[in-house]
């Protein structure tokens, strides 16, 4: 029997290849070289899919992370900033991986060039970022953009706009992998097209693809000869990851010898949170823990708040010349993430990903700081567009803080219905975004418009029943309020 199923993988791996080489035949002369190399990364993905079943973990083997390896942000805080700033600036650049689009908010290209805050965009607010640093500091910290074949270039007729900006700005391409079919585990694409017929047949294989087209890209290699030491990695729709000077302090300021090579910021979970990756200690080091990675009977042991109290932000702190190192020896070792998709054609596919904080544990010294939850504010909605476009925040410098005019510093949890889904309905929706200052919870569901300078506070819960529209009057102020289909407005 392990002898059949040894050769059945054999005879799967040998296929792939024999339909890579065949799509690699229809390549432009431009791209050839760089699909090869995309495809040798993919091969040995493949090759190692097909050789793990189910969960990668021993549940019995997870343990709780030592007191030290999880440093309050507080403490690393406490040292306070060096006189001259600027030296360690200049041996960082900062990372953005801007590989997605904007279709799950309705929006067609980047979503990085989605308007969040009076007309800026992600990219905008990330520029406005990174130039006040500079200028501040009279130094040099890049701008580099993780793009996808999705992104690349639309992002780059765009940055045309930002020649004259304090910020040096270079982009690479994330590697472009192929969807497989799930029944023949062969690639769904007939030639190396991205339209047509092959409009789905691609895929950007996760962040975790990061080292492998960086170093392939040249742009580690330059950042390395020009003094970079660190990369501050984050995703370009969480917008509270601006750089910060005391963990770059940190970093900059350890013995040679015990030089963090990786640094994750983790934030305390909520009820909101319960999905995200944590951190454990398991065969002595220190590595990130995924939902997927779970066993199916820990499941809600490893969303339990009281277990796993900390979340992975995906703010990360990687030393340059150790991705060179890994990457030279093969020693990067990601778990690899199965995404089952199905395409609109009914055919079931999946992709083969891997997530960069992932490769913790095969960096030495690596360090999770426990940061505040400021530094978490992801984008991924509208009722989190809702969050960030209000006067629950302030903006300078392309940095949003939260206003001190909120006495508490939790977020307000808002829920809007699929008729505000798309941005483009979200906002005429709105005639202008409410007052938020004392809003604890706003739940929206149906055909609900709002007037100009509402005011929400407390829990506030408006359903338009199939069928009614709800338009709440200019100037309204609703606190603790349920408004139902028949506009009877209720005290909660």
């Amino acid at each position: 029997m392990v002898e059949f199923q040894e050769k059945l993988k054999l005879q799967h791996e040998n296929s792939m290849h024999t339909e890579l080489e065949k799509l690699l035949t229809t390549a432009k002369p431009s791209e050839a070289e760089i699909s090869r190399k995309d495809f040798e990364g993919f091969k040995k993905l493949f090759h190692r899919f097909l050789q793990e079943k189910g969960p990668s973990i021993d549940w019995a083997k997870i343990q709780r992370p030592p007191k030290d390896s999880i440093q309050p942000y507080e403490k690393i805080k406490l040292k306070g900033l060096p006189a001259d700033v600027a030296s360690s600036l200049n041996k960082l650049a900062v990372v953005k991986l801007n590989g997605g689009l904007g279709t799950s908010m309705g929006c067609k290209g980047p979503k990085s060039l989605i308007s969040v805050r009076n007309e800026n965009t992600f990219l905008d607010l990330t520029v406005q970022q990174i130039e006040h640093l500079n200028k501040s500091y009279n130094a040099d910290v890049p701008l580099v953009l993780m793009n996808s074949f999705n992104t690349d270039e639309d992002t780059k007729k765009i940055l045309q706009k930002y020649t004259h900006h304090h910020v040096k700005i270079h982009t690479f391409n994330q590697s472009r992998y192929p969807r497989i079919n799930k029944e023949s585990l062969l690639p769904v694409a007939t030639n190396m097209g991205l339209t047509g017929e092959n409009e789905e047949a691609w895929y950007p294989p996760g962040h975790g693809d990061i080292y492998t087209s960086f170093f392939n890209s040249g742009l580690l290699d330059k950042l390395i000869a020009e003094g970079k030491e660190y990369i501050f990695v984050s995703n370009i729709d969480n917008l509270g990851a601006t750089v910060d000077l005391h963990i770059l302090n940190h970093l900059m300021n350890q013995p040679s010898d015990k030089r963090c090579e990786f640094v994750m910021e983790v934030t305390d979970k909520t009820r909101a949170d319960v999905k995200g990756g944590t951190l454990t200690q398991y065969d002595g080091k220190l590595r990130l823990l995924e939902i997927a990675q779970v066993p199916k009977a820990h499941v809600d042991e490893f969303k339990s708040v009281t277990k796993f109290k900390i979340f992975n932000t995906n703010n990360l702190w990687i030393s340059l010349p150790a991705i060179k190192r890994l990457h030279v020896k093969n020693a990067m070792d990601m778990e690899i993430i199965v995404n089952p998709k199905t395409l609109e054609g009914g055919l079931n596919v999946i992709q083969l990903e891997t997530a960069v904080g992932a490769a913790m544990k095969s960096f030495d010294n690596v360090l999770g700081i426990n940061v505040p939850r400021s530094r978490f504010l992801p984008v991924k909605t509208t009722s989190d567009l809702l969050l960030v476009m209000s006067n629950l925040y302030s903006m300078n410098a392309g940095s949003l803080t939260m206003s001190p005019k909120r006495e508490f510093p939790t977020t307000p949890h808002v829920k809007l219905g699929s008729s505000f889904t798309k941005v483009r309905d979200f906002l005429k929706r709105f005639e202008s975004i409410p007052d938020m200052l004392e809003l604890d919870h706003l739940t929206v569901s149906g055909d609900v418009t709002f007037g100009k300078q509402v005011t929400l506070k407390g829990t506030v819960i408006i359903i338009a029943n199939h069928g009614d529209r709800i338009d709440i009057p200019a100037g309204a102020i609703l606190e603790n309020k349920i408004v139902s289909g028949n506009l009877r407005i209720l005290d909660h």
